[in-house]
């Protein structure tokens, strides 16, 4: 089990990464939650086997087609066992 925590930068609000992100994790067996922030950055925490969360962030390098990802933060975390996958609202 696995959890790392992310942040990205770049054009990666109002493109679908938060919904596209969800999908993948969920069609991946990963769970945690991702979130806009304030300073146009999205945030999120991955938890699964490895193999599944390093998936999700080989996709996050991209994300969805209109996306411009610039940088990503990677902090690796104990995992919580975190049930579901979801978007938080600020």
């Amino acid at each position: 089990m696995k959890q790392v925590h992310l942040v990205i930068s770049g054009n990666v609000q109002g493109v679908g990464f938060r919904a596209s992100m969800r999908r993948r994790a969920r069609n991946n067996d990963v769970t945690g939650w991702v979130k806009n922030l304030e300073n146009g950055k999205v945030e999120a925490v991955l938890e699964g086997e490895e193999d599944n969360v390093a998936k999700i962030m080989e996709w996050a390098r991209k994300g969805p087609n209109v996306a411009n990802v610039e940088n990503i933060e990677l902090e690796e975390k104990q995992p919580e066992y975190i049930e579901t996958f979801e978007i938080k609202r600020n």
